[in-house]
């Protein structure tokens, strides 16, 4: 993702072309788009904030916000909404509100704006918006390895024991564990029992590590109903294509 800016509107007013020169000359890359499904659709790559400008009465149609919501959950892209208080609060009851980071009532304040979106990539620089995978292995050398293939696309946590993961959890918030099966001690099932115990955790999704791959030992591993599981020679673009997949269909 890029420190790019997709402004988004009916027409490229003045107003519009003002916040979008003030933009650039933040040092951050913004283009104005009209709100046409192809027209986002064609631009929206790469981008890591699209802002909503509306003017009186003019909002995009609804397969344009359809299109924006489900390339906004998959691609983890922020909106900032801007206009009159009745269309801002349409657009807000629309668009889930994890995905919106800030809304401005018009007139806007272009300094305020600029500092907003610099803020914001600011965070996302940071891998604040990423999703975020703890995974519980044993073996130090598994841990690096998988920690270094998804730290580039995810927020990564990492725990060498189901101990040491209930208590990070206290502390963080994680959208999927990637969990060993064969831990010694406290062993993957015993982990994922403690986890759906736990009205705090019980909802986190699981998914098992397990380098075991015969049919009795697959089927055990299903019969304790994770969210599915990967077996451990899995190679890097084969588990992040999987992931990938499976944060898009289990969106936000």
């Amino acid at each position: 993702m890029e420190n790019k800016v997709l402004m988004l509107s009916e027409k490229e007013s003045f107003l519009v072309r003002v916040m979008v020169q003030k933009t650039k000359e933040a040092g951050i890359e913004c283009e104005f788009v009209h709100w046409s499904l192809d027209n986002i659709n064609s631009k929206i790559q790469g981008t890591g904030l699209v802002v909503l400008y509306m003017d009186e009465n003019d909002k995009p149609k609804d397969d344009a916000i359809r299109f924006l919501i489900d390339k906004m959950t998959d691609e983890g892209i922020q909106m900032v909404v801007i206009g009159e208080k009745l269309d801002v609060e349409f657009i807000c009851k629309t668009i889930p509100d994890e995905l919106i980071y800030k809304v401005f009532y018009r007139p806007i304040n272009n300094a305020e704006y600029v500092e907003t979106v610099k803020e914001l990539f600011r965070k996302i620089n940071a891998g604040e918006f990423k999703r975020s995978i703890m995974i519980v292995d044993d073996d130090p050398g598994y841990l690096n390895l998988v920690r270094d293939w998804l730290k580039g696309t995810y927020k990564v946590y990492m725990a060498n024991s189901g101990l040491q993961a209930i208590k990070m959890l206290g502390r963080n918030k994680v959208d999927l564990i990637l969990l060993d099966n064969e831990m010694p001690v406290t062993t993957g099932p015993m982990v994922l029992e403690m986890l759906r115990s736990d009205d705090e955790t019980k909802n986190i999704p699981v998914m098992f590590l397990t380098g075991k791959g015969d049919k009795e030992s697959v089927m055990a591993v299903l019969a304790l109903r994770p969210e599915g599981y990967f077996l451990k020679n899995i190679q890097k673009e084969e588990l992040l294509e999987k992931l990938m997949e499976y944060f898009i269909l289990h969106k936000r």
